[in-house]
């Protein structure tokens, strides 16, 4: 019996597409939190933005995510599942018997480093789209007439100069990165993604399984759509928060453009972050991340497992 089955990537391309939508704005923040200077709290970033760029600066960047990380979440979903049944085939010469925990979390910790191939650069040039208009450290874009002031707070300026944006859409920023960094601009932050992903999946996928099983009556050949939101969000920002250390990290890498190239690698960036904001600077964003966690995964799991009930009933 052939273990590949398309219905998962189809399902998990339409669960994709719902989540990305919901989540967006959260997500702005959230990068902006972590990348970012001069934001006091998360409410305090929220009002900036509404003040400064209004509601369209929530939606900044979505056309890109809209359609890569539809397709990202399609592989992810269909990876994950399709590599379950192989490994069921391989250890039981079953694909249709479940994986037990040990087998899902291989499966989820191969899925977190396949997907760092495709989600690197969508990340990218979704964190430089989003930090257009974000205020960065003068002295990293040697811009003359800025200096500290008397405390030793440096002064900031925008990167946008005179309203005019860095890149002008994502294919723009693609070519841009691609010209002055070369291909393996696409992929700065990688290794950070690596170190966020592949727990941050088995963080995702595993209690989503439990919290299904635990809230899903017995003899229910399939859970109730209150369950699948509820275990989805659940697993949701479980998954964010704890994978946030490595999400600043992450974020940061991918924000620093060339010409403001502050951090040398992961490890320069965490010496570098922690050295001039403290512990706390790991964990920027963690509220975001866990509010904005459940409503994206709950819609994620909902319209992947409604879509796969439906293609598996044509």
């Amino acid at each position: 019996m052939n273990c590949f089955h398309l219905d998962d990537f189809l399902a998990g391309w339409i669960g994709g597409a719902s989540s990305v939508i919901v989540g967006h704005p959260l997500d702005t923040v959230k990068t902006r939190l972590q990348a970012g200077k001069g934001y006091k709290n998360t409410l305090h970033c929220v009002l900036q933005i509404y003040r400064k760029e209004t509601i369209a600066g929530f939606f900044k960047g979505l056309s890109f995510p809209l359609a890569s990380i539809t397709v990202y979440n399609s592989v992810v979903f269909g990876f994950f599942n399709n590599t379950q049944r192989v490994i069921s085939k391989f250890r039981h010469g079953d694909e249709r018997r479940s994986c037990g925990m040990l087998d899902m979390t291989l499966a989820s910790m191969l899925t977190g480093l396949m997907s760092v191939g495709l989600g690197a650069p969508v990340d990218l040039v979704k964190i430089r789209l989003q930090m257009q208009t974000l205020p960065c450290l003068s002295e990293n874009l040697n811009l003359a007439g800025t200096t500290g002031n008397v405390n030793g707070n440096i002064a900031v300026r925008s990167v946008t100069l005179q309203g005019q944006p860095t890149y002008r859409g994502p294919i723009h920023c693609i070519s841009s990165i691609l010209r002055t960094e070369g291909i393996r601009g696409l992929y700065r932050g990688a290794g950070a993604m690596v170190l966020r992903d592949v727990p941050g999946y088995t963080l995702y996928f595993i209690p989503y399984a439990l919290f299904r099983r635990w809230l899903s009556p017995e003899g229910r050949s399939s859970p109730h759509p209150c369950t699948v939101w509820v275990s989805g969000g659940l697993a949701g920002s479980i998954s964010w928060v704890t994978a946030t250390p490595a999400d600043v990290v992450k974020s940061r890498l991918q924000a620093d453009a060339l010409h403001a190239r502050k951090y040398r690698g992961i490890v320069h960036c965490v010496v570098q972050s922690y050295q001039t904001e403290g512990i706390h600077v790991f964990f920027r964003g963690a509220s975001v991340n866990a509010i904005r966690g459940f409503p994206m995964s709950a819609t994620m799991f909902l319209g992947y497992e409604l879509s796969l009930q439906f293609f598996r009933a044509l």
